[in-house]
């Protein structure tokens, strides 16, 4: 791969976004082009999920036929012009504007990695296009749940556990070797790892996921709890939610313990990959500390990790991750709050 689409995928991440590129800089060189171009791929196909104003079949056209041109079935890419004019996001409408170049830079790719970002980009636009079916009536006035537990699973596995794989079988591939137990426990936990952060995400965006109609916390759950979605719309409905909310933080917690194992089984000397896996454990360890002290049904409120706590966590990684102790330590620092 040449150094100027290395720095031009860069470049197109650190304008769209910042948080991953924090973990993108960390990346170790062998990796870093591959993950940083699956994912750059990625926020152009949930920027055209997640259009607003458009329609949901323009929208899901559009996502099918850039996943067809991703996949090397069409040579064609869609015309992306009326979506980017969609956007509120100047940084999301000039990816869509430019989705032509990093599409193009796929091919410069080994086979094998190129087949890896594919089967990736598969998955997770899958998940997004089966997102759109599910919440195609979906409104402020008719919020739409998810049915059950298993549907929220396989949701959380399409968009971000498949990414744990991902991840693992280039860092296999390129950075070190490991025998098939160790390699399947890495598997497992990584899946897990993506689960939980998605989990993270869908727990803090709660309230503003509601007000556009769509509830990933499962209709049935809430259910037995005497609630429906319409419910969580009140703030003062928190305490009836409290112990579905905090079983789902708990979920979280333990998809995020099972992603400080997976950083426990990477070589010691692959200091920049687990530093680059350390930071967002540790944003979505203090995210979930944020949620249990808080109101989340309080759409006013909008609960986040600042700028200077990510500045402190990544300073702290840099310093810890040389010590297993160190690192060790201030993840089960975070952890118990």
């Amino acid at each position: 791969m040449s150094k100027s689409i290395h720095q031009a995928i860069d470049s197109l991440l650190k304008e769209s976004s910042r948080s991953f590129y924090l973990t993108l800089k960390a990346l170790p060189p062998r990796i870093r082009p591959q993950i940083g171009l699956g994912y750059l791929l990625a926020r152009i196909a949930d920027t055209l999920a997640d259009s607003k104003g458009g329609p949901t079949d323009q929208r899901l056209l559009a996502l099918e036929q850039f996943n067809e041109r991703i996949q090397g079935r069409t040579g064609a890419l869609p015309n992306l012009t009326a979506l980017a004019r969609l956007q509120r996001d100047p940084a999301e409408a000039q990816l869509l504007e430019n989705a032509a170049a990093p599409v193009s830079y796929l091919e410069q790719f080994p086979d094998a990695d190129r087949l890896r970002i594919r089967q990736v980009l598969e998955t997770i636009t899958g998940g997004q296009m089966l997102d759109l079916h599910r919440f195609a009536y979906a409104t402020g006035d008719t919020i739409i749940p998810l049915a059950r537990e298993d549907e929220l699973d396989d949701y959380t596995y399409r968009v971000a556990g498949c990414v744990g794989e991902f991840w693992t079988h280039l860092s296999l591939a390129h950075l070190f070797e490991a025998n098939a137990a160790t390699e399947a426990r890495l598997l497992e936990t990584g899946v897990r790892f993506g689960k939980g952060l998605q989990l993270v995400n869908i727990l803090r965006d709660l309230p503003a996921d509601l007000r556009t109609g769509r509830c990933y916390l499962p209709n049935a759950v809430l259910a037995e709890h005497d609630l429906e979605p319409r419910d969580l719309l009140a703030t003062e409905t928190i305490d009836r939610f409290r112990p579905v909310y905090d079983s789902y933080l708990d979920k979280a917690a333990a998809h995020l313990d099972d992603a400080v194992q997976y950083i426990g089984l990477l070589p010691y000397r692959q200091f920049r990959l687990r530093t680059a896996c350390t930071l967002p454990v540790l944003i979505g360890q203090r995210t979930l500390t944020l949620l249990r002290g808080q109101n989340v049904l309080d759409a006013e409120n909008r609960i986040k990790v600042s700028r200077a706590e990510i500045k402190q966590l990544t300073r702290q990684t840099v310093l810890a991750v040389p010590s297993r102790r160190r690192s060790q330590k201030l993840l089960d620092a975070q952890r118990h709050g």
